[in-house]
């Protein structure tokens, strides 16, 4: 067992760099990277079970994160290739602008993208570090309630992406913008229960000694949604493909946490 978390950071950081620049090259042969959203989740189970398995902390914590985070990484990281890699038949409308941006570069520029992709990994993983080496024995009321969250946002995660995939499913829904269940009450409910999920990860790690550093996962990933990959991305895509229809929906929902639509004023 291993107790030094520098060491167990440098395995983890080597296998997520070799995982992805694998995938870079399937990236290069198929011109498509919309794969990397897969390995990125499938990536963050695989760190949490490794530490669980080669750190020694207390077995009660290191079962807690290898179970919660392997079932999360494999409920969304499976509905991500479903859905964005077997099902679909063009690369995401996110990589294809930047592959339209970068041109003759964007071998290159994907690969230190890919790459970004293995950093992220090992940063949000940093919170299973933390419970996986927690020595305290058994399970605290914080780890409980941890997992109480996570239940509620996997759940919430799940049922967002199910009534998405059913409403595309459907011939009128082309050109329009799903309104159906949650998607009603937030413009991107998906992001804001993935959110809660880490929320759970890092309070979970807070029982922990130095758990306090598992924060920086909720915290980094907010910042990422809402300033550079996630909403705004996922919004200008939207705004293109839907026009008028996605610009009134933006006036009427909320951006994030699951709230009452707004009324718009009749002329």
């Amino acid at each position: 067992m291993i107790s030094s978390a520098w060491i167990l950071l440098g395995i983890g950081a080597a296998g997520a760099g070799v995982m992805m620049a694998v995938l870079w090259i399937v990236q290069v042969r198929s011109k498509d990277a919309s794969h990397v959203d897969v390995g990125w989740t499938y990536g963050l189970g695989g760190l949490a079970v490794l530490y669980a398995v080669l750190a020694d902390g207390d077995p009660a914590h290191r079962v807690l994160i290898a179970v919660l985070a392997a079932v999360w990484s494999l409920r969304l990281g499976t509905y991500l290739l479903v859905n964005r890699v077997l099902r679909s038949k063009e690369e995401d409308g996110r990589y294809q602008e930047l592959r339209s941006r970068w041109g003759a570069s964007a071998h290159v520029r994907f690969f230190a993208f890919f790459q970004a992709q293995a950093l992220l990994d090992v940063i949000f993983a940093v919170p299973f570090l933390a419970i996986a080496l927690n020595p305290h024995d058994g399970l605290e009321r914080l780890e409980w309630a941890a997992a109480a969250i996570w239940l509620v946002a996997v759940v919430g995660e799940a049922t967002a992406d199910l009534q998405l995939a059913r409403w595309r499913k459907e011939p009128a829904s082309k050109g329009k913008t799903c309104r159906a269940g949650l998607w009603r009450l937030s413009r991107h409910p998906n992001y804001f229960f993935e959110w809660l999920v880490w929320v759970a990860f890092a309070l979970a790690a807070l029982a922990a000694p130095w758990g306090w550093l598992g924060l920086v996962a909720p915290a980094l990933l907010l910042f990422l949604l809402f300033r550079v990959t996630g909403i705004p991305a996922t919004e200008e895509q939207a705004l293109r493909s839907r026009g008028e229809d996605y610009r009134r929906y933006q006036q009427e929902t909320s951006a994030f946490v699951p709230w009452f639509p707004k009324k718009q004023a009749t002329a």
